[in-house]
């Protein structure tokens, strides 16, 4: 009977991979967007920087940076997803493909203000070609979200030349 992995090696191996997801995004740097990894879910964050701001006289959060932070989560999260199964069985993850957005409709509830920005997405439909995906945003508290959105994304294609 083979000996299960040690957990840090597994640890080690997700922790790679979900750096190597990120850091192949060179927007991801520049908006300087965070993921915290707790098992299989991931949980976005937009630490706030001053240029973030779109209204200095409110102060608000730019509805752009906001936007650009819902669609990084979703298509992280789809990207994720995508590895996941790949990633526990050992294949090499790093060269993946990222989904395509189709559309994405965001409502803004209300102003974001100007701190550290959470976000969390779920997939709700995921086929070989298409992926329907929710994601909240909040900051203070989980229960009192500042935006949401859908999106539909066109998922990458296996390479058939291979």
């Amino acid at each position: 009977m083979k000996r299960p992995e040690p957990v840090q090696v597994i640890k080690q191996r997700r922790d790679k991979a979900l750096q190597s997801l990120l850091q192949g995004v060179p927007y991801i740097q520049f908006m300087g967007f965070k993921f915290d990894r707790r098992g299989d879910e991931l949980t976005g964050i937009m630490p706030y920087q001053d240029m973030l701001i779109g209204n200095p006289m409110l102060p608000a959060l730019h509805g752009g940076a906001t936007a650009a932070f819902l669609e990084t989560t979703a298509i992280v999260e789809l990207s994720w997803a995508m590895m996941w199964d790949r990633m526990e069985a050992g294949e090499d993850v790093t060269k993946l493909r990222l989904p395509k957005t189709i559309d994405f409709t965001i409502d803004y509830l209300r102003a974001g203000l100007p701190r550290d920005a959470y976000a969390r997405a779920t997939i709700n439909r995921s086929g070989r070609r298409y992926a329907s995906v929710h994601v909240e945003a909040w900051q203070d508290n989980r229960s009192r979200l500042f935006a949401q959105a859908t999106g539909h994304f066109l998922m990458p294609q296996p390479d058939t030349n291979t």
